[in-house]
């Protein structure tokens, strides 16, 4: 179903909503009625699950730098204020796009098209963002997931229930930042995560956002010990992030290719650590996959 602001799905057991603003994830329930995402709250964090293009976090002073030139970019990006056209849909999908224009040049002096698309399959919700560079010289992006599930997921259930399991072991040093979005200190921290688990409690976001920018997995799963768990796939994204502000009731888990940038960076965007580069003529694509599932036992890490 299509409205003027958003358009619904249904399959696979599951429900959701989108936001033609943003093409953002507004809501994912399942047949029984129980809400995945978070509502949001304009007195907490009032989204739902951004999709973050083209930039993750702010640049130093919001100025992105090319070819000598200086322009004005918002944090996270103008794709998560902008309307979206909706260019396909059947009742389990859709898909969404934005090319450049003259409102988006002045921000990101590039030609590009983004296309966002959902679809509710085999018992989970798949979300892809794909990129092409029609222009003729390379397209430097960041493209990031940002997903807020509620916790719990379970109304009722403790918070410190739940852990994040990782699909590997994650000892790499971490990155932490300042401010909110964060920009990255350049120093590394030692990773929260014990083999491959990570007990999630609102004193470890006191610095905001846990940054993995050296992952090995691609895969993490979210709940507690036989309740109602999530799976989150990423492919195709070598980043995470884990967010959440001290005393809410979600966690964001943001799979990312590319990271925000260093405190004090002030060199061409082109060359911000971690960015993706998308050659003339070519189409990336990125995927995220949210699979409701029972949380097996979480002892073993």
């Amino acid at each position: 179903m299509t409205s003027a602001d958003t358009v619904s799905l249904t399959g696979a057991g599951l429900g959701a909503t989108i936001a033609r603003v943003g093409a953002q994830l507004l809501s994912l329930d399942t047949a029984a009625g129980q809400r995945l995402i978070w509502p949001g709250d304009p007195a907490i964090w009032p989204d739902h699950a951004l999709i973050l293009f083209p930039v993750i976090g702010p640049l130093p002073g919001g100025v992105l730098r090319h070819q000598g030139r200086e322009y004005q970019m918002p944090a996270h990006g103008f794709a998560r204020l902008s309307g979206f056209a909706v260019t396909q849909q059947s009742a389990a999908g859709c898909t969404f796009e934005l090319r450049d224009s003259e409102a988006t040049r002045a921000s990101y002096p590039f030609a590009f098209r983004l296309q966002v698309s959902f679809e509710l399959a085999d018992g989970a919700l798949v979300n892809m963002i794909s990129v092409t560079n029609p222009g003729a010289e390379p397209l430097p992006a960041d493209v990031g997931f940002h997903p807020g599930f509620n916790w719990p997921l379970t109304p009722g259930r403790a918070k410190r229930d739940y852990v994040v399991r990782f699909e590997k072991p994650e000892p790499a040093a971490i990155r932490r930042g300042v401010d909110d979005p964060i920009l990255l200190r350049p120093e590394r921290l030692p990773s929260p995560v014990a083999g491959r688990i990570l007990r999630p409690r609102d004193d470890l976001f006191t610095d905001n956002a846990i940054v993995f920018d050296r992952l090995a997995s691609r895969s993490v799963e979210f709940g507690a010990a036989g309740d109602l768990g999530v799976q989150v796939a990423f492919p195709d994204s070598p980043n995470l992030a884990l967010w959440m502000r001290p005393g809410a009731t979600y966690l964001c888990i943001e799979p990312w290719h590319g990271y925000p940038a260093e405190v004090g960076f002030t060199g061409p965007f082109a060359d911000k650590p971690g960015i993706a580069q998308i050659s003339p003529g070519e189409t990336r694509r990125w995927r995220l996959r949210i699979t409701p599932q029972i949380f097996g036992p979480s002892a073993a890490a």
